[in-house]
C-alpha cells in the first residue's frame, strides 16, 4: 500500500498497538490526527490545523509540550475519543478551529482549576460575537463532560454559565427580484447561471451544491440522490425542468457539475466567496448568500401550497420546526388571499 506522506506529520505506534499519526509544527502544540492519512476525515483535521496554525500567533519555545492535566491533554485525549472521531469529517474540522484558538490561549491551564468565573471570563472576552461565544461555551460543556468521565475533576464548571442572548438576524431570503436580476445577468450556459438553478431548485446547502454530479443522476437523468453531509440524510429529488436545461447545456464529458476556472470542483469555502461575487456583479446587496437560495427554495414551496412534510422531503430538515423557520418569509400576502378564497367557497350555513 503506497503511504501517503505530508510535511509534519508523525506516525507512531502506541501500547494497544495503534497506529497513530500527530501533526507537529514548529512552536504549536502537536494535534492528533483521526483516520488514516488522506481519508476525508484526516485531510479535514489536517487542514484545518495547518490553517490554524497559519492565522495565529506564534507560540513561545517550550509550549508545545503537554502538560499532564492541562487543557491541552484533555483536548488531546477528545480528539482521540469515540465522542470526536464518530463526529462528521466536516464537523470535525469546525470544531478543531474553535478548540485550537482555546488551546493557544488557555492550553497550559490545569482543568481541575477551571471554576465557573473562569469560563464566564472566556465566554465574555467574545461578547462581540456571541454566536462563536455560544459556540465555544456549548464545546466548553462537552469537554468537561468528557474530563469527568477521564478523572480529571469531578464537576462541571459550565453548568450554571449560561449562553449569550443577542437577535439573530439569520440568512436573507432571496425575492423574486433578486433571482431574476441574477438570471437577467447570467445566462445559460454560464456557471453562475448553473450554480443559482442547482441551489435554487434542490434547496441543499453549498456543500453538497459543490458535490453535485452526473453520477448522482437517475431515472434517466430525471432526478439527483443527495446524501446530506451535514446530516447523512438521504435524498432523490426530481429536476425542475429549468433545472434539467441548464444541466443539459454542460459538456457532457463533464462529471462535476460546479468546477473553478482551473477545472477542479469547488470547496464549500471557496465557492462561497465566488457566488458572492457573482452576485455582486448582478448588482445584487450584500447578504445574497447561497444559503438564502435554500430559504427561497423554501419560500417558494411555501407559497405553492406544499405541506412542511413536503417541503422537508426537499429541503432534508428533520423536524417541522426548522421547515417553519424557513419559510417564515413565504409571500403573507398571497398566502392570506389564498385563505380568504377558500373561506368564500365555504356553503353558508
Amino acid at each position: 500500500m503506497t503511504r501517503i506522506r505530508l510535511r509534519h506529520v508523525h506516525r507512531f505506534k502506541d501500547r494497544h498497538g495503534r497506529i497513530r499519526h500527530y501533526l507537529r509544527l514548529p512552536n504549536r502544540p502537536a494535534v492528533a490526527l483521526p483516520g488514516a492519512p488522506g481519508s476525508a476525515e484526516f485531510m479535514a483535521a489536517y487542514n484545518a490545523a495547518v490553517a490554524e496554525a497559519a492565522s495565529a500567533a506564534p507560540r513561545p519555545a517550550g509550549a508545545v509540550r503537554v502538560v499532564p492535566g492541562s487543557i491541552d491533554d484533555l483536548v488531546m485525549r477528545w480528539y482521540e475519543s469515540p465522542g470526536f472521531t464518530g463526529l462528521r469529517p466536516q464537523t470535525q474540522a469546525t470544531y478543531r478551529r474553535t478548540l485550537e484558538r482555546l488551546r493557544a490561549a488557555h492550553g497550559h491551564r490545569l482543568v481541575a482549576e477551571m471554576q465557573p468565573a473562569h469560563v464566564r471570563t472566556i465566554r465574555n472576552r467574545m461578547a462581540k460575537t456571541p454566536a462563536a461565544a455560544n459556540n465555544l461555551l456549548g464545546l466548553l460543556r462537552v469537554l468537561m463532560q468528557f474530563a469527568i468521565e477521564e478523572g480529571m475533576r469531578e464537576d462541571d464548571p459550565t453548568r450554571d454559565v449560561k449562553r449569550l442572548r443577542y437577535e439573530k438576524a439569520g440568512w436573507h431570503t432571496w425575492t423574486e427580484e433578486e433571482i431574476a436580476a441574477f438570471r437577467a445577468r447570467w445566462p445559460v450556459g454560464t456557471r453562475p447561471r448553473l450554480a443559482l438553478e442547482l441551489l435554487l431548485h434542490t434547496g441543499q446547502r453549498r456543500g453538497d451544491v459543490v458535490r453535485m454530479g452526473r453520477q448522482h443522476l437517475r431515472n434517466g437523468g430525471t432526478a439527483i440522490a443527495v446524501k446530506q453531509g451535514k446530516t447523512g440524510t438521504m435524498l432523490e429529488l426530481p429536476l425542475h425542468p429549468e433545472l434539467r436545461a441548464v444541466i443539459e447545456a454542460l459538456p457532457a464529458d463533464q462529471l462535476t457539475f460546479l468546477l473553478t476556472e482551473a477545472g477542479v470542483p469547488f470547496t464549500a469555502g471557496g465557492f462561497y466567496n465566488r457566488f458572492a461575487e457573482w452576485a455582486e456583479a448582478a448588482g445584487l446587496p450584500k447578504g445574497c448568500s447561497p444559503h438564502g437560495l435554500r430559504k427561497a427554495a423554501a419560500r417558494r414551496l411555501a407559497e405553492a401550497g406544499c405541506t412542511p412534510h413536503e417541503i422537508a422531503a426537499i429541503t432534508g430538515h428533520r423536524t417541522l420546526s426548522e421547515v417553519q423557520r424557513y419559510t417564515q418569509a413565504a409571500d403573507q400576502k398571497r398566502l392570506a388571499q389564498g385563505a380568504i378564497v377558500r373561506l368564500g367557497q365555504k356553503p353558508a350555513s
